[in-house]
């Protein structure tokens, strides 16, 4: 099933970063986005999720192109059926992991969901506060708290950035069983090519240019 798509996205701001960009996500399918800094993944993440108008081109939400919405239209979309997990954590410092995730669960009307937190290995932190966990742990917990929203689109920016190697395999595991048993989807925007290559499909930004790389 067709959940999002891009049509002729543009976007720049010194310079071009990129123009006449088509994308199409389906559910239970995983897509990468690779490139080096400054190529426009980020932005390009950012103007799939609500988060920023495009320059040029539409996204389509279902029939519906999220940017002629309201904004009260778009942040309930971004709640309820999209899930964002950036590279900074943005978890409330004062809070306990468990209150960082029911949070989330609360504003989308969900469970706090105590398997997930086992399976992401932060069970035993759960009642400590985020500024004592490690920013690994503290990785972990936000995406805890991505998926208790259960999201139809799951948006990663570097997700396993601050994990070692097994951790991270260990957390893109559980990524990516969730699109399958939830019938959604995962785009990722990383530099890393062996994390990509995990993916169904991978395409690059690269001089401006959006392509799929062969498998």
């Amino acid at each position: 099933m067709l959940l999002l798509k891009g049509v002729n996205l543009g976007h720049s701001f010194d310079y071009t970063l990129f123009s006449g960009l088509n994308l199409d996500i389906h559910s239970s399918r995983s897509y990468a986005i690779l490139g080096v800094s400054g190529c426009g993944k980020s932005t390009l993440l950012h103007i799939l999720c609500t988060l920023l108008p495009p320059l040029e081109g539409q996204v389509f939400y279902g029939e519906r192109d999220i940017y002629a919405l309201s904004s009260d239209e778009r942040v309930a979309i971004c709640r309820y059926d999209f899930g964002i997990i950036f590279q900074s954590h943005y978890l409330f410092k004062g809070f306990s992991a468990r209150e960082n995730i029911e949070l989330a669960t609360i504003l989308a009307g969900r469970e706090f969901d105590a398997d997930l937190a086992a399976r992401l290995q932060i069970d035993a932190v759960l009642e400590n506060k985020i500024g004592n966990l490690s920013g690994g742990q503290q990785q972990r917990v936000s995406i805890a708290r991505i998926l208790s929203k259960r999201p139809r689109i799951i948006f990663a920016d570097e997700p396993t950035g601050n994990l070692d190697k097994e951790t991270a395999n260990d957390v893109m595991g559980i990524l990516f069983d969730y699109i399958r048993a939830n019938d959604a989807a995962l785009v990722l925007v990383t530099h890393d090519r062996e994390l990509a290559g995990k993916c169904d499909e991978i395409y690059t930004i690269k001089d401006q240019k959006f392509s799929a790389v062969k498998a």
